[in-house]
């Protein structure tokens, strides 16, 4: 549960980075924040973001938004999966 918590707060900080770029589109001289999903050696997920000198590229940011999108809910359904197993482990000892 601790490694879908943790990717699921990266998750967020990521999307969180690609509003930004998104709502700074037509800022003059903004440079487009570059986010990076990293494990650590417990396998939980950190988001590191660093800005960068490029321009904002709608085109990514709109691709970004469905991975960031599926890798949250991917994280959602493993939860629920581990929800449904232990309620019918409690259920078989009943």
């Amino acid at each position: 549960m601790q490694v879908n918590q943790s990717s699921m707060t990266a998750h967020t900080t990521y999307l969180a980075a690609n509003a930004n770029n998104v709502a700074n589109v037509n800022t003059e001289g903004y440079g487009a924040l570059k986010t990076s999903l990293n494990n650590d050696v417990q396998g939980n997920v950190a988001a590191s973001v660093t800005p960068t000198q490029n321009p904002t590229s709608l085109e990514r940011e709109l691709t970004d938004q469905i991975v960031i999108d599926n890798g949250f809910d991917a994280q959602v359904r493993s939860i629920q999966t581990k929800d449904d197993m232990l309620g019918t482990v409690l259920d078989i000892r009943s």
